[in-house]
């Protein structure tokens, strides 16, 4: 086992019954609750309480990323021994993306775990794409840290094998931008656009924020790493959002 890096801070009882209470939900056999904590600990909330030198996640999100790359890839060339390169690393991207992750979070329900600085969560951010995909990296980081390769596996085929079907079906790692152009054509030719709201975080962590404008008309924002991610998550939320009328 590696050893587990200590959060240095103290946890209320509230939070560690809370924490205990995820362990318990999720099945997941980590003892030390305050990796947990760590894993749970956004930047934002360490920057605004650095006189207590508070850990934050960014460090366990790198390992999970590293870990749940290995574990589908790892997975998917042994599953399906007959499937190209390039169609593995196809598969494997469209299930490991933002909105992917970001998905398994929401099941889950991790936002309600995360310390978010006061901006963050006034914005929304435990329930922002980015955050939660990089919370559910954090997790599989903080279970791999702190028992094993193959308890992590397990806990991560569990909860994506779904999106691993449904990303050999087509129906993972769609072209929202394509998607929702063709969609808004339909009635005739329309001028779609997308412009930077914003940027946040450090220039090594950045979180992009983007707005689809149709004709002129703002419709929605998205959020992600890159601002072509914070595109395609905005060209989400706005075909979603035109669909349901």
């Amino acid at each position: 086992m590696v050893a587990v890096e200590a959060h240095k801070s103290k946890m209320t009882q509230a939070r560690e019954e809370s924490l205990h209470g995820l362990v318990a939900r999720l099945d997941i056999p980590v003892s030390d609750i305050s990796i947990l904590d760590c894993a749970f600990t956004h930047t934002s909330y360490a920057n605004e309480h650095k006189s207590k030198h508070i850990n934050h996640n960014q460090r366990l999100e790198f390992l999970g990323d590293a870990v749940l790359d290995l574990i589908i890839g790892e997975y998917l060339f042994k599953t399906y021994p007959d499937m190209a390169e390039g169609d593995l690393t196809k598969i494997k991207a469209a299930t490991v993306c933002e909105d992917s992750l970001a998905s398994v979070s929401r099941s889950l329900q991790l936002g309600q775990y995360l310390l978010l600085g006061h901006g963050e969560r006034a914005s929304g951010g435990n329930n922002r794409n980015s955050i939660l995909a990089d919370t559910f990296e954090s997790l599989i980081g903080a279970i791999y840290i702190s028992t094993d390769y193959q308890t992590a596996m397990n806990f991560v085929l569990k909860h994506l094998i779904t999106y691993i079907k449904q990303a050999l079906e087509g129906k993972r790692g769609k072209d929202y931008k394509t998607l929702l152009q063709e969609y808004v054509q339909r009635d005739g030719d329309k001028h779609t656009v997308y412009r930077l709201l914003s940027e946040s975080g450090p220039d090594h962590a950045k979180t992009f924020h983007m707005v689809v404008e149709i004709n002129g008309v703002t419709y929605e924002a998205g959020s992600g790493k890159s601002k072509k991610i914070a595109e395609q998550h905005a060209a989400q939320l706005t075909l979603e959002k035109l669909m349901a009328k």
